[in-house]
């Protein structure tokens, strides 16, 4: 069973959320990509409070593929300071078959 982790994203809108879900699964940087419509944020940026409404998007990885995940995704990602955070995964709590799922679907090179 190899590490997982799980990095957890926003995204300004659904078209971004979704293009960020399916270029990271196509890559096979994920295994999965889960969208979360319906968050707002409240956030300090340059000094002021802005409030906004996001998408989440969570990936499902292995930990050696998190640090090109992160990189794909701020590459495709239209804020400057995109939130990309990588949260790990305790596999021996979790579901064996999901984690082996989970490092089968993110082996190798996208096809």
């Amino acid at each position: 069973m190899s590490d997982v982790v799980l990095v957890y994203m926003t995204a300004p809108d659904e078209a971004t959320a979704m293009g960020l879900a399916r270029a990271l699964v196509e890559r096979r940087l994920a295994a999965c990509a889960n969208v979360i419509p319906g968050m707002r944020s409240v956030y300090r940026w340059k000094g002021e409070i802005e409030e906004d409404g996001e998408l989440i998007v969570i990936a499902k990885t292995r930990k050696d593929k998190a640090a090109a995940l992160r990189d794909a995704a701020a590459a495709l990602h239209p804020a400057e300071t995109p939130c990309i955070l990588t949260i790990p995964v305790d596999a021996a709590a979790s579901a064996a078959p999901f984690i082996d799922w989970i490092a089968q679907e993110t082996l190798g090179e996208a096809p």
